[in-house]
């Protein structure tokens, strides 16, 4: 028997044995990706790491499920464990560049309601748990998602209020003053009779218990509605009056609430009167 090609395929093993091993290295919101943010309850996350998943797999029914393409993820306090339900996972491909991926909701349960604690996340692929991450939940932490760099802000007729042929094949036009915008966000705060984990609120309205503040070019603008958006799980929806702003395709976009404020780099584009 040749011993040092066998040593060697036994360390080539372990090696790729280890490899397969899941590890977290970041738990951030599912829309800023802010890894200075807490997450929230109820919101959405992307978990990124080290062989977080083996396939690319995607949500195709509601209500979530907790186990997708053979990873689970679960929220760990004290001797208690709560599981998330997932909408996406994808592995590592290093020859595209594209990093380990798992899209979640946090569990409403994860923390007292309207309460903050630490608590571990942990990322099971193919029955292999990842090492625990501490990570802070909250009720608070809200990111407005994004679309070619730009908000997810929707005018009226179903258009982006992006710059007008801002993106090939995508329709957008200015929002006007006076006009009502539909944003979409996560980690906007509490809702009145939360659904159960992994569902839509298809069945009712659900509004924020706290009315955010929303801003559009420094301007405190009119909210008319906040809750959750009905057809999507942990997505909210900000019904908001754009106010009188100097008109511009770089007027910023932010959302405050629970002490919290999102960044003033996303751009939206509103015209004169």
């Amino acid at each position: 028997m040749n011993y040092s090609r066998l040593a060697i395929g036994l360390l080539l093993l372990a090696s790729a044995m280890h490899a397969q091993n899941p590890a977290i290295s970041a738990v951030v919101n599912g829309a800023s990706f802010d890894k200075n943010a807490p997450i929230a309850a109820g919101s959405l996350i992307s978990i990124f790491g080290t062989a977080l998943a083996s396939q690319t797999a995607s949500a195709d029914s509601i209500p979530l499920s907790e186990t997708l393409g053979g990873v689970q993820v679960n929220f760990v306090s004290g001797s208690g464990s709560v599981p998330a339900h997932l909408l996406y996972v994808q592995p590592d491909d290093a020859s595209k560049g594209v990093a380990t991926q798992v899209n979640a909701q946090v569990p409403w349960q994860a923390v007292p309601a309207g309460t903050s604690a630490t608590v571990n996340v942990v990322v099971v692929k193919d029955g292999v748990a990842s090492a625990p991450m501490a990570v802070t939940v909250g009720p608070y932490s809200p990111g407005i998602f994004v679309s070619a760099g730009r908000p997810v802000a929707v005018n009226q007729d179903n258009s982006l209020a992006w710059p007008t042929g801002a993106v090939q094949g995508v329709n957008s036009h200015p929002a006007k003053p006076g006009d009502v915008i539909t944003i979409y966000a996560t980690g906007v705060g509490p809702v009145d009779n939360p659904p159960t984990d992994g569902n839509n609120s298809l069945d009712q309205l659900r509004h924020t218990t706290v009315t955010p503040v929303v801003m559009i070019g420094g301007i405190t603008a009119e909210v008319q509605f906040s809750g959750l958006s009905p057809q999507f799980v942990g997505v909210y929806q900000l019904n908001v009056k754009v106010p009188a702003v100097a008109a511009g395709d770089t007027v910023s976009l932010q959302i405050q609430t629970g002490g919290i404020t999102t960044t003033d780099q996303l751009k939206m584009a509103v015209s004169a009167q």
